[in-house]
């Protein structure tokens, strides 16, 4: 029974759907972004590419040696440190620490991935509605239950009931001139 509970109420989540069409409005704004960056990159794209002209490829190749030069000997110097420093019983404790921390960091990643999830499936959710048109109809029902209806003043809640008492003699009355009527008519004929 536990398995077909948990199939039906996978099968009758919104939640994917939602969490589709939020990441399906989230692309359309983005989207909506492109032109402007297009023309951000046409109005820099002169400047760019005259600063690429006038670059000496000499001074270039110079940076990108000394840049290599010094990851190297980084590296080296780590290479050598780690080697330096490697110990039975440091390394053990090393890597028991790390795989600790890594289940700490897996468990914050998927906690994460869990909040923008249902953050982008409550979008979704907003945007469904907002395509249908329910948002203003929500608005409605929210401001029916905010406003309440205003109470009638007791002065006028007496006036009401009395007038309610005169029509119902009035209508009594009528009822009890029609009976006599039918039955004047009755006997006459």
């Amino acid at each position: 029974m536990a398995i077909a509970d948990d199939l039906k109420k996978t099968l009758t989540d919104p939640t994917p759907l939602y969490f589709a069409a939020g990441t399906a409005d989230l692309a359309v704004q983005q989207a909506k972004k492109v032109p402007g960056l297009i023309e951000q990159l046409r109005a820099e794209a002169p400047a760019r590419i005259e600063a690429v002209k006038n670059t000496d490829p000499k001074v270039v190749q110079e940076k990108a040696a000394a840049a290599a030069k010094e990851a190297q000997e980084a590296v080296s110097a780590k290479v050598a440190e780690v080697f330096g420093a490697i110990d039975a019983k440091k390394l053990g404790e090393t890597a028991q620490d790390l795989a600790l921390r890594g289940v700490g960091v897996a468990a914050e990643y998927a906690v994460r991935a869990k909040e923008t999830y249902d953050k982008v499936a409550e979008h979704g959710e907003q945007a469904v509605r907002a395509w249908r048109g329910e948002v203003s109809e929500e608005i409605v029902e929210i401001a029916v239950a905010v406003e309440p209806e205003p109470e009638a003043e007791p002065a006028a809640a007496e006036a009401s009931a009395s007038e309610e008492k005169t029509a119902a003699k009035k209508t009594t009355a009528r009822k009890s001139t029609a009976k006599k009527a039918a039955a004047t008519a009755g006997d006459e004929g």
